[in-house]
């Protein structure tokens, strides 16, 4: 293609863990987070090579870490942990992949969530691991209601670009809801 501009996307790394033995991780999750990741960092067209740690835990873990770091006293469903600031990231110093920060998921929390909501448990990690990435890359939601449109708006963009937007069924082909 004449004139066309190919931009080289960054791999990101995802480190992923249970941090809670009793919660049984259906096959497919953690495929599903790593791509929720990366779908994320090439919407944002972060070329650079990152890396990403997700905490899947349950409500006690996560309403501690809630009152701790947010002085609320409840579980949450997800909280970010940025460790850049205005798009300016610290380094692995072995991989020079940019270290955005932790995510914290409340399992127990999107269980309930998905069956609340009346979807499935693939769209409600989805939906809080992407909704943690760009609170990672410095989208934050609270800040005003536009804010919180525009993440909306890229939330369901990334999700649709993954097959797991609002309005499509997607679903991983094995009994995990246990």
């Amino acid at each position: 293609m004449k004139g066309a501009t190919v931009t080289k996307m960054g791999k990101v790394k995802v480190l992923i863990t249970n941090n809670k033995s009793e919660i049984k991780i259906p096959v497919g999750m953690r495929l599903l987070i790593r791509k929720c990741c990366h779908a994320t960092l090439e919407y944002e067209k972060i070329e650079h090579n990152a890396e990403v740690s997700v905490s899947l835990v349950n409500d006690k873990e996560i309403h501690a870490l809630n009152k701790e770091y947010r002085n609320i006293d409840r579980p949450t469903d997800v909280l970010s942990f940025p460790l850049g600031e205005n798009g300016i990231y610290d380094e692995d110093p072995d991989t020079g992949a940019y270290l955005l920060g932790d995510i914290v998921i409340s399992f127990e929390t999107a269980l309930k969530q998905a069956k609340i909501y009346g979807h499935s448990l693939e769209r409600e990690v989805g939906f809080l691991t992407v909704h943690s990435m760009l609170h990672l890359l410095g989208y934050d939601h609270e800040e005003s209601s536009l804010q919180e449109r525009i993440m909306r708006e890229k939330e369901e963009a990334i999700l649709s670009e993954l097959g797991i937007s609002r309005d499509a069924a997607f679903t991983i082909s094995e009994h995990s809801h246990k």
